[in-house]
């Protein structure tokens, strides 16, 4: 059960912007739409600055504390390293010990933030058990809950409780306001990522009372990027995976494009432009794109992520290896991206790529010595795909 809420923690944990129509006031809606805005240009500590001061404008506003925790959560993500596609298409499988823990103050103020949407929430439903926006609420704050315990904590039980009461929370939604299609979210990628378990565990999905079904699950989440509700953007951010997942990168690309030009600071955008493009074999494209995104942010002076220029390096360096044609500004980038910190996983795959490069070349030696630390370093940082491809590239060298 961890998988389900590892998988769809990154799409289901950034509902920042869902509006509380009755209950807030138009000053703190007003300043967590600008939050949002900032946030998903990552421009992160303008966004947290903003949605607390929501918080302050109306204590009652679920959203804004909602809104805050998710903003601490992606904090905490981005010093990690840990918030790209590649980070939650299966590659996954357990948390990964070796990961520095976050610290005890943006720990303790998202727990604060997180309780506070969750009480609000409860405290409607005590006055009215059908008011639908209040289960909407409370159905967005216990699934923050839950990704956070997947992908801070890696507590898998703790994240499945959350997981399933805001999957009840949010179908609860659908039953009293079907028109509330912003509901179908949270539905829609349980059901899609319960579909794709294998079928034990799948059954067991169903007892404890996940529902399932890709084709159902991808319909829902659409419907709510099409709804136009205020988590629109998540519902995007949730299709850019489901369709990299299912292959559908034109799709995928289509959601990208609409969430680059509206959040043009977004570098990381460009990032998964170029990743989806390379997954879909289109070399020449992702190096444009990639190049593009490089040479476009090469003077932006805000926080990058844990090793984000490494993983730019590693991605550009991928693309000019599978372009063929361009070995040398391959390996350049490759080792570059190897002489800069990053995550062992990136470190394991451009070892794999340059060991791709040495046997193309007939260096069996140095390719036997790149697949073996490809094979190390995907293996420490749970990424068992690129080191089964590995081994196999260790039986062509002998």
């Amino acid at each position: 059960m961890a998988r389900v809420v590892m998988a769809v923690a990154m799409s289901v944990g950034l509902q920042v912007l869902a509006a509380e129509p009755v209950r807030a006031s138009k000053e703190s809606e007003a300043l967590r739409l600008k939050a949002a805005e900032q946030l998903y240009n990552l421009d992160r500590d303008q966004a947290l600055a903003t949605f607390r001061q929501a918080t302050t404008v109306d204590s009652q506003d679920a959203a804004a504390f909602r809104g805050l925790a998710s903003t601490l959560w992606l904090n905490i993500t981005f010093r990690r390293g840990n918030m790209t596609v590649d980070d939650y298409l299966g590659r996954v499988t357990k948390p990964n010990p070796n990961i520095a823990p976050p610290s005890p103050e943006l720990v303790t103020a998202h727990h604060d933030a997180i309780d506070h949407a969750i009480a609000i929430a409860r405290a409607r439903l005590a006055k009215n058990p059908r008011d639908a926006d209040a289960h909407y609420q409370l159905g967005a704050a216990v699934g923050l809950r839950a990704s956070y315990s997947a992908t801070v904590d890696g507590t898998a039980m703790s994240a499945f409780r959350s997981a399933r009461e805001a999957y009840d929370e949010h179908e609860q939604v659908l039953s009293i306001d079907p028109a509330r299609k912003d509901a179908g979210l949270i539905v829609g990628t349980y059901r899609y990522v319960v579909s794709a378990l294998a079928l034990p565990v799948r059954l067991m999905a169903y007892v404890v009372g996940f529902g399932g079904g890709r084709e159902r699950g991808i319909h829902l989440v659409e419907e709510a990027a099409a709804y136009g509700g205020d988590n629109q953007v998540d519902a995007r951010f949730a299709l850019v995976l489901m369709f990299n997942r299912e292959k559908r990168y034109d799709d995928a690309m289509k959601q990208l494009q609409t969430l680059r030009e509206r959040f043009p600071r977004n570098r990381l955008l460009w990032l998964e432009m170029g990743s989806t493009q390379i997954r879909a074999g289109r070399y020449a494209d992702a190096e444009r794109i990639l190049t593009e995104g490089i040479n476009t942010f090469a003077g932006d002076t805000r926080p990058r992520m844990f090793g984000e220029e490494a993983l730019w390096l590693h991605k550009r360096g991928t693309a000019r290896a599978w372009r063929g044609g361009q070995t040398a500004d391959a390996e350049a980038d490759l080792k570059r991206a190897l002489s800069l910190e990053g995550r062992k996983w990136v470190h394991g795959r451009s070892h794999l790529e340059l060991g791709r490069l040495a046997l193309k070349r007939g260096d069996r030696a140095t390719a036997r010595q790149e697949f073996q630390t490809a094979i190390t370093l995907c293996e420490s940082d749970n990424d068992p795909l690129p080191a089964d491809e590995a081994r196999r590239l260790m039986k062509q060298v002998g």
